[in-house]
């Protein structure tokens, strides 16, 4: 298990602290996040993806908005 000691030598490690600061995070998030959007995008669980779930959800609160109109 990592301790705050641990993981402070850790972050330390990472270069560019002079000249970046905490910034020098940036680029690894940044690749995090497309990561995570490739897997949203491409991965299926089941028959669906997050994105073709999304689009079902919002098609159906589309649906029941127009109900409520007609009413």
């Amino acid at each position: 298990m990592f301790t705050r000691k641990h993981v402070k030598r850790l972050l330390q490690r990472v270069p560019g602290q002079q000249r970046f600061g905490v910034y020098r995070f940036l680029p690894f998030f940044f690749v995090l996040g497309g990561a995570m959007e490739w897997f949203m995008i491409k991965v299926r669980v089941g028959q669906e993806t997050f994105y073709d779930v999304y689009r079902r959800k919002q098609s159906e609160r589309q649906y029941q908005r127009r109900l409520e109109e007609e009413y």
